[in-house]
């Protein structure tokens, strides 16, 4: 099952806030025994966001959507969500209560009276109101929820709510997906040798070992190897030994040097 990240804010396009989200998704899955296979970043423009959000409908991949899910008027996620899902929009149930038992508790905190009935306790609702037939993401940091549909989860912009609402549906969901495939990688740093020359092996290697894909890294001006190609494999480990070994005989008989050698 491939997975993908959408991320979605006009404050990440303009270098306002750095993204922490894409490196962060990437540990989450690797402590899984598993990898991302695409990301994309999107603005806060709703023709964009809903076109994106209707692709990762129809992949049928496993994809996190961050960012966008408040109630201000730059927040546009769930109804492009519901745009492209051809949904109308409902305030969840369960959502519903959790935001006023949020509402409660800072009352509680403030010792102010709890008064949902006011103009902003029923604005905050709309932070519940998600496509028909969503299921909710349980947010430990202050309860407003974010929310699924099929395999697509929406969460939070902000990584404190985020990353571990992006834990619980991995564990919660998808668990019989951990360690699935262990995903290993073996790579050489080559020297004297050029992608071009080296393309054919590439190309037998990923031919004759289903499953494996080639990697070529190179670089110009390394401060420890300068000019160099990091050549490897990687895919299921029952594959990986065979494959590494078949890449390091073509590599000799190409003549490259080989200055040093990393597992991953």
């Amino acid at each position: 099952m491939n997975i993908g990240l959408i991320i979605i804010g006009d404050e990440i396009l303009s270098g306002k806030r750095q993204d922490k989200h894409l490196p962060k998704l990437i540990e989450l899955l690797q402590a899984r025994g598993l990898s991302l296979a695409w990301a994309r970043y999107a603005g806060d423009e709703r023709e964009r966001i809903t076109a994106d959000l209707r692709h990762a409908f129809a992949s049928g991949d496993l994809v996190f959507s961050c960012g966008g899910i408040g109630a201000t008027p730059d927040d546009h996620t769930r109804q492009c969500a519901a745009a492209a899902l051809g949904r109308p929009l409902a305030l969840h149930p369960e959502a519903r209560d959790l935001i006023l038992e949020r509402m409660r508790d800072v009352a509680a905190e403030q010792g102010k009276p709890y008064e949902p009935d006011t103009p902003d306790n029923q604005h905050r609702l709309n932070m519940g109101v998600f496509p028909e037939g969503a299921a909710i993401i349980p947010n430990p940091y202050n309860k407003i929820a974010g929310f699924s549909v099929g395999h697509v989860h929406f969460v939070p912009g902000f990584p404190v709510m985020a990353w571990p609402m992006m834990e619980w549906v991995l564990d919660t969901h998808y668990r019989h997906l951990h360690q699935a495939l262990s995903v290993l990688e073996k790579s050489l740093i080559v020297q004297g040798a050029m992608e071009a020359t080296l393309t054919p092996l590439m190309e037998l290697i990923e031919r004759d070992f289903p499953g494996i894909k080639v990697f070529s890294l190179p670089s110009v001006d390394h401060p420890q190897w300068g000019r160099h190609i990091e050549l490897g494999v990687k895919g299921d480990a029952g594959q990986l030994d065979a494959a590494y070994a078949a890449l390091k005989t073509g590599l000799a008989q190409f003549g490259a040097v080989i200055s040093a050698e990393m597992v991953r």
